[in-house]
């Protein structure tokens, strides 16, 4: 009967006494702890959640521009491209210190920090020169352009005293539209002890309609309140 033969055990690799578990990384960083995973894009500054009016856009206002207007195809249908947002402060010419302020409400206004505006040309009759600060004005696109429409619409306009509607014959003949507004103060971001003095705003809507008509109907769709 043949002897069963076990073969012998391995010796270890030299300079590998054994094989040892391998280091668990450190807690509290330092040379041994791994490296944390890295995100690869950052949060937009408007936030993870969608914008209403947008989801609104796609689901709803789309179909109800076509069967109102004719287009058949969705690619026709008007849609937002911008919103441009001027605060004219004349007065920062000779005080600095009032267009800080200005700057700053537009920012708590818009979500978005706002440029200064210098006069192109220099006009005696004004005492104005070239190159001196005369206003503000914030660029609105993508989410943050949807978010401050549906704060306008829904919750600026109708704290306007004595309010009846926009005007719906502010359209300048391309599809885009103008807007006035008085005082800043008609929305809920101005904090009315902190603010040094009543100024207006002018906002203009663009769209890429090519008649002022379809763009009345996507703004109407959309929630603008104009006036009949």
């Amino acid at each position: 009967m043949a002897k069963e033969t076990t073969a012998p055990p391995k010796a270890p690799a030299a300079g590998k006494p054994g094989a040892k578990p391998q280091a668990q990384p450190r807690k509290g960083g330092g040379p041994a702890a791994a490296a944390a995973p890295v995100a690869k894009g950052r949060p937009k500054g408007t936030g993870e959640t969608k914008p209403r009016l947008k989801e609104l856009y796609h689901k709803t206002i789309v179909q109800a521009v076509m069967k109102e207007r004719g287009f058949a195809n969705p690619y026709q249908v008007p849609r937002l491209e911008k919103v441009v947002i001027n605060m004219g402060v004349g007065e920062g010419r000779e005080n600095a210190k009032v267009l800080d302020f200005a700057t700053a409400d537009l920012q708590l206004i818009s979500g978005q920090r706002p440029i200064v505006t210098r006069a192109k040309k220099s006009i005696a009759n004004f005492k104005l020169r070239e190159g001196v600060p005369i206003g503000a004005k914030v660029t609105l696109r993508g989410a943050r352009m949807y978010e401050f429409l549906d704060r306008l619409i829904n919750v600026a306009l109708p704290r306007v005293r004595d309010f009846r509607g926009v005007p719906p014959k502010a359209f300048d003949g391309r599809g885009n539209y103008a807007l006035g507004l008085r005082e800043q103060l008609i929305f809920p971001e101005i904090v009315y002890d902190k603010v040094d003095k009543v100024r207006g705003m002018d906002i203009s809507i663009v769209t890429t309609a090519r008649t002022d008509e379809d763009a009345k109907v996507l703004l109407t769709h959309l929630g603008m309140p104009f006036r009949e």
